[in-house]
């Protein structure tokens, strides 16, 4: 009888728990629906929730350097408190909202190198360790982020790494504790003015609020904190604006006016 009781503390024997995803692709401010389906362990539990949330890698900056580790967000509960029996099977249906500041995983079909994503499943049991369930999901760019990207690549940029930093951005609202930065070579033309271009969107359901950081010889270039630059763009107007000459023409002023372009 005790190891009988130490068994269902330690969750051995505990109910199995999995989850499947009708589709694992989707965009910031979509949703995930499917099945979490559970299957009861050799003895009867109660279970006290089901939760789902975003799992995803940040980078974490601590003095000259820096460490990695993982943050959830998003978490919401898809069923209260129920009792499973023995061998019992208990499907419990879901559809998760993605949050709009969710960060893209994707980017015309290929992985984003550096950029983690997956749902993860919490079951929380009473009296016993919990048991969860990680699925990898793909996160694609809303029109208005695939247009920018895209004005990009027009240019000449070229695409260097992604990454998720924890922090938030100066003078910009967030909901997250985090954000996304993808990171660019230079075009040839700027070739000589700048070593890196960086952009990040902190989206919303009306619009995208678009924050470009510049690397140059000797150090990122700010001024007094704040970004080199920043625009928003909204959701329903972003298909009337040529982007690659509106970006073309902003770097070309922004970078004369500090002296870093002829």
């Amino acid at each position: 009888m005790v190891f009988k009781r130490l068994r269902q503390a330690t969750g051995v024997g505990g109910p199995a728990v999995d989850t499947v995803l009708a589709d694992s692709d989707c965009r910031p401010g979509g949703h995930l629906e499917g099945r979490v389906q559970l299957v009861g362990g050799d003895h009867p539990v109660e279970v006290t929730q089901v939760a789902l949330g975003l799992v995803t890698g940040v980078e974490v900056a601590s003095g000259d350097s820096g460490y990695e580790t993982t943050q959830q967000f998003g978490r919401a509960h898809v069923t209260g408190a129920f009792g499973l029996d023995p061998g019992q099977r208990y499907d419990v249906p879901f559809r998760f909202e993605v949050p709009w500041e969710t960060p893209l995983t994707d980017l015309y079909g290929q992985r984003l190198p550096g950029v983690t994503m997956r749902l993860r499943t919490e079951l929380e049991v009473a009296r016993a360790v919990d048991q969860s369930d990680l699925d990898p999901v793909s996160v694609h760019p809303l029109p208005a982020q695939e247009r920018l990207l895209e004005a990009l690549l027009r240019l000449g940029f070229r695409f260097a790494r992604a990454g998720v930093e924890r922090g938030h951005l100066y003078g910009v609202h967030q909901t997250l504790p985090f954000y996304q930065e993808i990171e660019f070579l230079p075009a040839p033309s700027y070739a000589h003015a700048i070593d890196q271009l960086a952009v990040t969107f902190v989206t919303d359901p009306d619009r995208m609020r678009v924050v470009l950081e510049v690397d140059r010889r000797g150090g990122r270039f700010t001024e007094g904190g704040d970004a080199f630059g920043r625009f928003t763009v909204d959701h329903a107007t972003v298909d009337r604006t040529d982007w690659a000459a509106q970006l073309d023409a902003w770097l070309r002023e922004s970078l004369s006016r500090r002296g870093l372009l002829s």
